[in-house]
Protein backbone atom coordinates (compact mmCIF):
# COMPACT_ATOMS: atom_id res chain seq x y z
CA UNK A 1 0.00 0.00 0.00
CA UNK A 2 1.43 3.40 -0.89
CA UNK A 3 1.68 6.19 1.66
CA UNK A 4 -1.24 8.16 0.20
CA UNK A 5 -3.63 5.22 0.48
CA UNK A 6 -2.34 4.41 3.95
CA UNK A 7 -2.93 8.01 5.00
CA UNK A 8 -6.42 8.22 3.50
CA UNK A 9 -7.58 4.99 5.06
CA UNK A 10 -6.54 5.95 8.56
CA UNK A 11 -7.29 9.63 9.10
CA UNK A 12 -11.05 9.11 9.34
CA UNK A 13 -10.69 7.08 12.53
CA UNK A 14 -8.00 9.08 14.26
CA UNK A 15 -7.68 11.80 16.85
CA UNK A 16 -4.20 12.78 15.67
CA UNK A 17 -2.92 13.63 12.22
CA UNK A 18 0.56 14.03 10.79
CA UNK A 19 1.36 17.29 9.03
CA UNK A 20 4.39 19.15 7.74
CA UNK A 21 5.63 22.71 7.60
CA UNK A 22 6.80 24.00 4.19
CA UNK A 23 10.18 24.94 5.72
CA UNK A 24 11.37 21.63 4.31
CA UNK A 25 11.07 23.19 0.84
CA UNK A 26 11.25 26.97 1.34
CA UNK A 27 12.30 29.07 4.33
CA UNK A 28 10.33 32.01 5.76
CA UNK A 29 13.21 33.48 7.80
CA UNK A 30 15.70 33.13 4.94
CA UNK A 31 13.61 33.34 1.75
CA UNK A 32 16.62 32.66 -0.48
CA UNK A 33 16.41 29.02 0.63
CA UNK A 34 14.06 27.32 -1.80
CA UNK A 35 13.17 30.64 -3.41
CA UNK A 36 12.58 29.02 -6.80
CA UNK A 37 10.47 26.15 -5.48
CA UNK A 38 6.80 26.65 -6.43
CA UNK A 39 4.02 26.12 -3.89
CA UNK A 40 2.71 23.35 -6.14
CA UNK A 41 5.88 21.34 -5.54
CA UNK A 42 5.67 21.81 -1.76
CA UNK A 43 2.08 20.59 -1.65
CA UNK A 44 2.36 17.71 -4.11
CA UNK A 45 5.49 16.34 -2.45
CA UNK A 46 4.01 16.76 1.05
CA UNK A 47 1.07 14.61 -0.02
CA UNK A 48 3.33 12.14 -1.82
CA UNK A 49 5.34 11.67 1.37
CA UNK A 50 2.15 10.76 3.25
CA UNK A 51 1.16 13.93 5.13
CA UNK A 52 -2.48 14.91 5.50
CA UNK A 53 -1.93 18.59 6.26
CA UNK A 54 0.43 21.54 5.92
CA UNK A 55 1.16 24.68 7.89
CA UNK A 56 1.24 28.07 6.20
CA UNK A 57 4.37 29.46 4.57
CA UNK A 58 5.36 32.59 2.72
CA UNK A 59 4.26 31.25 -0.66
CA UNK A 60 0.70 30.51 0.45
CA UNK A 61 -2.11 32.84 -0.67
CA UNK A 62 -3.80 34.36 2.39
CA UNK A 63 -7.30 34.45 0.90
CA UNK A 64 -9.37 31.47 2.05
CA UNK A 65 -11.35 31.41 -1.20
CA UNK A 66 -8.06 31.00 -3.09
CA UNK A 67 -6.09 28.78 -0.71
CA UNK A 68 -8.96 26.44 0.13
CA UNK A 69 -9.35 25.01 -3.39
CA UNK A 70 -5.56 24.70 -3.76
CA UNK A 71 -5.30 22.60 -0.61
CA UNK A 72 -8.35 20.55 -1.56
CA UNK A 73 -6.84 19.76 -4.95
CA UNK A 74 -3.90 18.20 -3.12
CA UNK A 75 -6.07 16.42 -0.52
CA UNK A 76 -4.43 18.44 2.26
CA UNK A 77 -5.83 20.22 5.31
CA UNK A 78 -4.58 23.49 6.76
CA UNK A 79 -2.85 22.55 10.00
CA UNK A 80 -2.10 26.02 11.37
CA UNK A 81 0.18 28.95 10.72
CA UNK A 82 2.77 31.08 12.52
CA UNK A 83 1.55 34.36 14.01
CA UNK A 84 4.10 37.01 15.03
CA UNK A 85 2.80 38.54 18.27
CA UNK A 86 4.07 41.75 19.84
CA UNK A 87 2.36 41.67 23.21
CA UNK A 88 5.41 43.17 24.88
CA UNK A 89 4.91 46.26 22.73
CA UNK A 90 1.15 46.59 22.30
CA UNK A 91 -2.09 46.22 24.21
CA UNK A 92 -4.41 43.24 24.26
CA UNK A 93 -6.90 45.13 22.12
CA UNK A 94 -4.25 46.06 19.58
CA UNK A 95 -2.96 42.47 19.43
CA UNK A 96 -6.45 41.13 18.87
CA UNK A 97 -6.96 43.64 16.07
CA UNK A 98 -3.61 42.72 14.51
CA UNK A 99 -4.38 38.99 14.45
CA UNK A 100 -7.79 39.20 12.81
CA UNK A 101 -6.78 38.39 9.22
CA UNK A 102 -4.69 35.43 10.35
CA UNK A 103 -7.33 34.18 12.79
CA UNK A 104 -10.08 34.43 10.19
CA UNK A 105 -8.02 32.55 7.61
CA UNK A 106 -7.41 29.69 10.04
CA UNK A 107 -11.08 29.54 11.01
CA UNK A 108 -12.28 29.66 7.42
CA UNK A 109 -10.12 26.70 6.47
CA UNK A 110 -10.94 24.55 9.48
CA UNK A 111 -7.82 25.02 11.59
CA UNK A 112 -8.47 25.17 15.33
CA UNK A 113 -4.98 26.01 16.56
CA UNK A 114 -2.71 29.02 16.02
CA UNK A 115 1.08 28.94 16.28
CA UNK A 116 1.66 32.01 18.45
CA UNK A 117 5.16 33.39 18.99
CA UNK A 118 6.33 36.59 20.67
CA UNK A 119 8.70 38.41 18.31
CA UNK A 120 9.32 41.68 20.16
CA UNK A 121 13.09 42.20 20.00
CA UNK A 122 13.63 38.79 18.42
CA UNK A 123 16.88 38.02 16.60
CA UNK A 124 16.28 34.63 15.03
CA UNK A 125 15.97 36.17 11.57
CA UNK A 126 19.18 38.22 11.82
CA UNK A 127 22.28 36.45 10.52
CA UNK A 128 24.52 39.05 12.15
CA UNK A 129 23.09 38.59 15.68
CA UNK A 130 24.59 35.89 17.93
CA UNK A 131 22.01 34.02 19.99
CA UNK A 132 23.45 35.45 23.22
CA UNK A 133 21.91 38.79 22.19
CA UNK A 134 18.34 37.53 22.28
CA UNK A 135 15.80 39.53 24.36
CA UNK A 136 14.82 38.82 27.96
CA UNK A 137 12.02 40.07 30.21
CA UNK A 138 12.28 41.78 33.58
CA UNK A 139 10.14 40.59 36.49
CA UNK A 140 7.65 43.43 35.98
CA UNK A 141 7.45 42.71 32.26
CA UNK A 142 6.67 39.07 33.02
CA UNK A 143 3.73 40.01 35.22
CA UNK A 144 2.14 42.27 32.63
CA UNK A 145 2.98 39.97 29.76
CA UNK A 146 1.33 36.97 31.42
CA UNK A 147 -1.87 38.97 31.98
CA UNK A 148 -1.96 40.10 28.36
CA UNK A 149 -1.19 36.62 27.08
CA UNK A 150 -4.01 35.10 29.13
CA UNK A 151 -6.47 37.72 27.90
CA UNK A 152 -5.58 37.11 24.26
CA UNK A 153 -5.76 33.33 24.71
CA UNK A 154 -9.17 33.66 26.35
CA UNK A 155 -10.39 35.69 23.38
CA UNK A 156 -9.03 33.11 20.93
CA UNK A 157 -10.74 30.30 22.84
CA UNK A 158 -14.04 32.15 22.44
CA UNK A 159 -13.35 32.14 18.71
CA UNK A 160 -12.80 28.38 18.70
CA UNK A 161 -9.05 28.56 18.10
CA UNK A 162 -6.44 27.34 20.59
CA UNK A 163 -3.33 29.38 21.28
CA UNK A 164 -0.24 27.21 20.84
CA UNK A 165 2.64 29.22 22.28
CA UNK A 166 5.83 28.57 20.32
CA UNK A 167 9.00 28.81 22.41
CA UNK A 168 11.70 29.65 19.88
CA UNK A 169 15.42 30.29 19.70
CA UNK A 170 16.29 33.98 19.56
CA UNK A 171 13.08 35.12 21.23
CA UNK A 172 12.05 36.24 24.68
CA UNK A 173 10.77 32.77 25.62
CA UNK A 174 13.44 30.29 24.64
CA UNK A 175 14.54 28.12 27.58
CA UNK A 176 12.78 25.41 29.56
CA UNK A 177 12.76 27.69 32.61
CA UNK A 178 11.03 30.42 30.62
CA UNK A 179 8.44 27.99 29.30
CA UNK A 180 7.82 26.75 32.85
CA UNK A 181 7.34 30.34 34.00
CA UNK A 182 4.95 31.11 31.16
CA UNK A 183 2.83 28.08 31.95
CA UNK A 184 2.84 28.90 35.67
CA UNK A 185 1.86 32.54 35.23
CA UNK A 186 -0.82 32.22 32.53
CA UNK A 187 -4.30 30.76 32.38
CA UNK A 188 -5.14 27.35 30.93
CA UNK A 189 -6.21 28.78 27.58
CA UNK A 190 -2.54 29.56 26.93
CA UNK A 191 -1.65 26.28 25.28
CA UNK A 192 1.87 25.10 24.60
CA UNK A 193 3.46 24.16 21.31
CA UNK A 194 6.06 21.55 22.15
CA UNK A 195 8.93 22.04 19.72
CA UNK A 196 11.42 19.24 20.26
CA UNK A 197 14.24 20.85 18.30
CA UNK A 198 14.01 24.33 19.75
CA UNK A 199 13.93 23.15 23.35
CA UNK A 200 16.90 20.85 22.73
CA UNK A 201 18.83 23.69 21.08
CA UNK A 202 18.04 25.86 24.13
CA UNK A 203 19.59 23.29 26.49
CA UNK A 204 16.35 21.70 27.64
CA UNK A 205 14.90 18.23 27.23
CA UNK A 206 11.81 17.56 25.12
CA UNK A 207 10.73 14.51 27.13
CA UNK A 208 10.97 16.40 30.41
CA UNK A 209 8.91 19.25 28.96
CA UNK A 210 6.32 16.82 27.64
CA UNK A 211 5.96 15.21 31.07
CA UNK A 212 5.80 18.53 32.90
CA UNK A 213 3.28 20.26 30.65
CA UNK A 214 1.44 17.39 28.97
CA UNK A 215 -2.02 18.78 29.74
CA UNK A 216 -1.15 22.19 28.23
CA UNK A 217 0.33 20.85 24.99
CA UNK A 218 -2.02 21.61 22.09
CA UNK A 219 0.38 21.36 19.15
CA UNK A 220 3.66 19.55 18.43
CA UNK A 221 6.55 20.46 16.12
CA UNK A 222 9.01 17.66 15.48
CA UNK A 223 12.51 18.53 14.39
CA UNK A 224 15.61 16.57 15.25
CA UNK A 225 19.08 17.80 16.23
CA UNK A 226 22.52 17.02 14.88
CA UNK A 227 24.52 17.21 18.15
CA UNK A 228 27.92 17.95 16.64
CA UNK A 229 26.55 20.89 14.66
CA UNK A 230 24.70 22.17 17.73
CA UNK A 231 27.81 21.97 19.93
CA UNK A 232 29.91 23.80 17.37
CA UNK A 233 27.38 26.61 16.94
CA UNK A 234 26.88 27.02 20.69
CA UNK A 235 30.64 27.23 21.16
CA UNK A 236 30.85 29.97 18.53
CA UNK A 237 27.69 31.76 19.73
CA UNK A 238 26.40 31.65 16.18
CA UNK A 239 23.36 33.37 14.80
CA UNK A 240 20.34 31.09 14.61
CA UNK A 241 20.09 31.10 10.83
CA UNK A 242 23.76 30.28 10.47
CA UNK A 243 23.23 27.19 12.62
CA UNK A 244 20.29 26.24 10.40
CA UNK A 245 22.40 26.67 7.27
CA UNK A 246 25.06 24.41 8.78
CA UNK A 247 22.48 21.68 9.39
CA UNK A 248 21.70 21.88 13.11
CA UNK A 249 18.16 20.66 12.41
CA UNK A 250 16.92 17.62 10.53
CA UNK A 251 13.78 15.52 10.36
CA UNK A 252 12.76 13.16 13.17
CA UNK A 253 14.74 9.94 13.09
CA UNK A 254 17.82 11.54 11.57
CA UNK A 255 19.27 13.09 14.72
CA UNK A 256 19.67 12.48 18.45
CA UNK A 257 16.11 12.85 19.82
CA UNK A 258 14.20 9.70 20.80
CA UNK A 259 10.55 10.42 19.98
CA UNK A 260 8.94 7.20 21.18
CA UNK A 261 8.90 8.07 24.93
CA UNK A 262 7.65 11.58 24.07
CA UNK A 263 4.75 10.07 22.14
CA UNK A 264 4.03 7.69 25.01
CA UNK A 265 3.67 10.70 27.34
CA UNK A 266 1.37 12.47 24.87
CA UNK A 267 -0.75 9.34 24.43
CA UNK A 268 -1.11 8.92 28.19
CA UNK A 269 -2.18 12.55 28.48
CA UNK A 270 -4.86 12.09 25.83
CA UNK A 271 -3.24 14.38 23.28
CA UNK A 272 -5.44 15.12 20.29
CA UNK A 273 -4.22 17.26 17.45
CA UNK A 274 -1.46 17.51 14.90
CA UNK A 275 2.05 16.10 14.95
CA UNK A 276 4.02 18.29 12.56
CA UNK A 277 7.42 17.85 10.94
CA UNK A 278 9.06 21.27 11.00
CA UNK A 279 12.71 20.83 10.14
CA UNK A 280 14.33 23.76 8.39
CA UNK A 281 17.32 22.79 6.28
CA UNK A 282 18.91 24.04 3.09
CA UNK A 283 16.83 22.29 0.41
CA UNK A 284 19.79 22.39 -1.98
CA UNK A 285 21.62 20.07 0.44
CA UNK A 286 18.77 18.16 2.09
CA UNK A 287 16.52 16.94 -0.75
CA UNK A 288 13.03 17.91 0.45
CA UNK A 289 11.00 14.89 -0.69
CA UNK A 290 13.63 12.47 0.61
CA UNK A 291 13.69 14.08 4.04
CA UNK A 292 9.93 14.64 4.19
CA UNK A 293 9.40 10.94 3.50
CA UNK A 294 12.02 9.92 6.06
CA UNK A 295 10.33 12.09 8.69
CA UNK A 296 6.86 10.74 7.92
CA UNK A 297 7.94 7.13 8.01
CA UNK A 298 9.76 7.57 11.32
CA UNK A 299 6.90 9.45 12.98
CA UNK A 300 4.16 7.13 11.76
CA UNK A 301 6.07 4.09 12.99
CA UNK A 302 6.71 5.54 16.45
CA UNK A 303 3.23 7.01 16.84
CA UNK A 304 1.72 3.62 16.02
CA UNK A 305 4.10 1.92 18.46
CA UNK A 306 3.01 4.40 21.15
CA UNK A 307 -0.63 3.43 20.61
CA UNK A 308 -1.90 6.29 18.44
CA UNK A 309 -4.31 5.71 15.58
CA UNK A 310 -4.09 8.08 12.63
Amino acid sequence: MNSNNKNNSATTQSNIRIGINPLTWTNDDLPSLGADTPLEVCLSEARQAGYSGVELGNKFPRDASVLGPILKAHDLSLVSGWYSARLLERSVADEITAMQDHLNLLKALGSNVMVFAEVSGCIHGDQAAPLSQRPRMTASQWEEYAKRMTAVADYMAEQGVKMAYHHHMGTVIETAEEVDKLMEMTGNNVGLLLDTGHITFAGGDALTMAKKHAKRIVHVHCKDIRPSVLKDNLNRDSAFLNAVLEGVYTVPGDGSIDYFPIFEVLKSAGYQGWIVVEAEQDPAIAHPLTYATKGYDYLSSNLEKAGFAF
